[in-house]
């Protein structure tokens, strides 16, 4: 698998700021250095073609309605004894 520049700085910033949602206007201004020249429709298209080059660890990036987005690390599966 293989990211784009932007798609790793977004990766990055969502892993280094974990359990803690992130706007998209704070990813915009983390991934692209900007804040007003992309819309935000940008990041969702980002985070989507992200989330399909992870492929099932892409579940980790999780989408919180009308706020943004955050990375969860997944549950650890309990041990069959």
């Amino acid at each position: 698998m293989e990211l784009t520049a932007t798609e790793f700085r977004l990766l990055r910033t969502l892993i280094e700021r974990e359990g803690r949602v992130q706007s998209r206007s704070q990813l915009l201004q983390a991934a692209w250095d900007t804040t007003a020249a992309l819309q935000t429709r940008t990041v969702d298209m980002h985070v989507q073609r992200l989330r399909a080059k992870l492929g099932s660890a892409g579940d980790c990036i999780e989408t919180v309605r009308g706020v943004g987005y955050r990375f969860r690390r997944p549950e650890p599966k309990a041990r069959k004894r």
